[in-house]
This record gives structure tokens, C-alpha cells and sequence, in this order.
């Protein structure tokens, strides 16, 4: 298919929606289930891609963004998809991943010669459990939205995943078999209730430095205040509240945090008329405070005219020459036939630093 038709198409394509009927087609495939996937390797073939921008692979400058690469993954896996959250250990090659379909995934992504991702080995899937060690089966359930580490690796550690529809943020152990069993569940504020069936907890993030470093942050999907996200960060195991304001009325699917404290926000929107675009932002050290209303600076906004799908992961993780990496990851709701699960890698500008080679049209873009 020609990347032109492939656009045409994507336009259509409801983004973070699992199924819906676009001009009388059915949209959006269905959820596999997760009772009988046992824990094992899976291969992962990955292709990568020319570039960002559709038209002009070779620019490489987008806002204060710099394209590293990108791949598109695909798997026979059944349950291979839905990718709504990963972690990243801080050499940017440990991977790990869950879906929205009760599943995850560890592997490696791998690097050419000159930096770009080219690939991902040593994949390894299994279900999410719950506490008494079953698979996560119900769809309410298993609904899983995002992955943290606590501590350690993305094969010896802890993690907290937060899950949608039944809302709750959950401790996991984390080894060389995937997740543990579900352990206790963070205190929620009672407003998490407000949030909505299927627009729950989408963002979670620890702190990695900063002022509030070691605390953590959830951001709702479906929450407002005067059209505005609304958020929580845990101060003595208390969630207090703050506002992120919302220009062009985006949902956040996901949040990172960088060693320094700031904390990076990944938006997505869908309209008919528009398709999907993704938007980045950024929130500096400090900001982060009960109480506040942020008004996070814009990295990037991008629509199909950029190599992008419904993107609701987020990772970053700094290079040895003190390069900060962002890593994106797509949910391709299991069609496969219209959407991509996408692997994509940008690197941010130092501070103060104009990014040169952007189109004076596309300054955010």
C-alpha cells in the first residue's frame, strides 16, 4: 500500500477507540483473550522506518525534537499489540510493556551502527495476574494503561501499572518471568472515580529528581476542570491535586519523568474530520506543585502527515554523552488492517537551543 492510500486511510481510523462504525464498516479489532497465554518467547519482526515526516523522510528537525528512528513491529502473536505503556532501563535497550488486553512484554530493542533503533529481541510475553496469580480475564479488568518502575530493571525490580474501567494503580514485582502476581493498590483520590468507564488513570510517572522526586503522578484521561486535565502527585501517600491546561482539548495517554524532574506528557486527539494527532509536552522542575495550574510548553504536535498512529506509551532515558532520548510506543487496538503498532525515538533540544532546519511554517510541529 502507497504511503498516500495508507494516510487516506489512517484519516478514518478512530485512534484509542477499540471498535466503532466508520461509513457502515466495523473500525477497530477485538481484544484476544489473555487466559491461555502462557509466558514464552514471541518474534517480533520489525521494519524500520524512512523517516518522520511522510513527504520529506530525510528532514529530521520537528520543533525542539529531533528524529533518532522508528520502526514498525509486527508479531503472529495473537496477543502481540494494544501497547498502552512502557518502561525503559536507563540504557534504552531493556524494554518493558503492557497492553490493554491484559499482557506483557519484555525484550531488548536493538541499535545500528549509527543510533537508530533497528529492532527488538529477546521478546518475551505473558499475562497480567491478579492477586490470587490468575490471569486478568474480565475486561474490566485487565485494562491495563500505563507501566512506572519503581525500582531496579525491566527484569529485576518493581512497577506499578495503572488499570482503567475497574480504576486502581497496582504494585508489581518484576523478574526474569514478566510481572508477579498483583500486589497492594495505591491509595486513590475518591474523584478517580469521576473519571469515566474507559477514560480512567492514563499517566502514571515517579519522579526521578527534582523537588518531588520519588513521588508519584497520575493523570486522567477523562477528568476536567474547566476543560482542563486534571492530575494528582502522591505527597506522604496522600494524592494531592493540580491542573495541566488543555489548548486544542487533547487526552493525555501517558507520562515519563526525566532524571532532572521534569515531567514529559503525551496527548493524543481524534476527530473525523482530522484524524489522530499527537501532541508532547513538557513540564519543568518546580511546576509540578498541589494546587497548580500548569501550562505545559508544546515539543511537538503532529498529525498524519508524520509517521504516527494512536501513540500511548512514553519512556525517556539518557545517552552516556548526556543525550535525552524519548521513546514512543503506538496501541494498534489489534487491527492490524488499518493501524500500526509504531516504535518511535526523538531526541530533546538542550534548553534555550532553537531546533535549525524546521520550516518556518512548523515551528510546533
Amino acid at each position: 500500500m502507497s504511503k498516500r492510500h495508507r494516510l487516506a486511510i489512517a484519516l478514518l481510523v478512530p485512534a484509542g477507540i477499540a471498535a466503532m462504525v466508520v461509513g457502515g464498516i466495523a473500525v477497530g479489532g477485538t481484544k484476544p483473550s489473555s487466559a491461555d497465554l502462557e509466558i514464552g518467547p514471541v518474534v517480533v519482526e520489525a521494519r524500520k522506518l524512512e523517516g518522520f515526516d511522510v513527504v520529506d523522510p530525510g528532514h529530521t528537525r520537528f520543533g525542539k525534537l529531533t528524529w533518532r528512528g522508528g520502526m514498525v513491529l509486527t508479531s503472529s502473536s495473537p496477543n502481540f499489540g494494544g501497547w498502552s505503556g512502557i518502561a525503559l532501563d536507563p540504557d534504552g535497550a531493556g524494554l518493558l510493556a503492557i497492553s490493554d488486553a491484559g499482557a506483557w512484554m519484555q525484550g531488548r530493542i536493538s541499535y545500528d551502527a549509527t543510533g537508530q533503533p533497528s529492532g527488538l529481541d529477546n521478546v518475551r510475553m505473558g499475562p497480567l495476574l491478579s492477586d490470587t496469580g490468575e490471569p486478568l480475564t474480565k475486561k474490566k479488568e485487565r485494562d491495563a494503561e500505563a507501566i512506572t518502575l519503581l525500582r531496579g530493571s525491566v527484569k529485576s525490580g518493581e512497577a506499578l501499572v495503572s488499570f482503567e474501567r475497574d480504576h486502581r494503580i497496582v504494585h508489581y514485582g518484576v523478574g526474569e518471568d514478566g510481572l508477579s502476581k498483583a500486589g497492594d493498590e495505591v491509595k486513590l483520590p475518591e474523584e478517580a472515580d469521576d473519571t469515566g468507564r474507559n477514560a480512567g488513570i492514563e499517566a502514571i510517572a515517579i519522579m526521578r529528581g527534582g523537588p518531588r522526586a520519588g513521588s508519584l503522578v497520575a493523570i486522567s484521561e477523562g477528568l476536567r476542570e474547566d476543560g482542563n486535565h486534571v492530575g494528582w502527585i502522591w505527597i506522604d501517600d496522600e494524592p494531592q491535586r493540580f491542573t495541566i491546561t488543555n489548548p486544542d482539548e487533547f487526552d493525555v495517554t501517558d507520562a515519563t519523568s526525566l532524571p532532572d524532574g521534569t515531567l514529559l506528557v503525551l496527548e493524543r486527539r481524534f476527530r473525523v474530520s482530522e484524524g489522530v494527532r499527537s501532541r508532547l509536552r513538557r513540564i519543568a522542575p518546580g511546576e509540578l506543585q498541589p494546587g497548580a495550574k500548569i501550562d505545559a510548553e508544546v515539543l511537538l504536535t503532529a498529525d498524519r502527515s508524520r509517521e504516527i498512529d494512536n501513540m500511548e506509551g512514553i519512556a525517556a532515558h539518557v545517552t552516556p554523552n548526556g543525550e535525552t532520548v524519548v521513546t514512543l510506543i503506538s496501541d494498534n487496538n489489534f487491527n492490524p488492517a488499518l493501524q500500526r503498532t509504531l516504535l518511535l525515538q526523538f531526541s530533546i533540544a538542550a534548553e534555550g537551543k532553537a531546533a535549525s532546519g524546521v520550516r518556518p511554517t512548523e515551528t510546533a510541529n
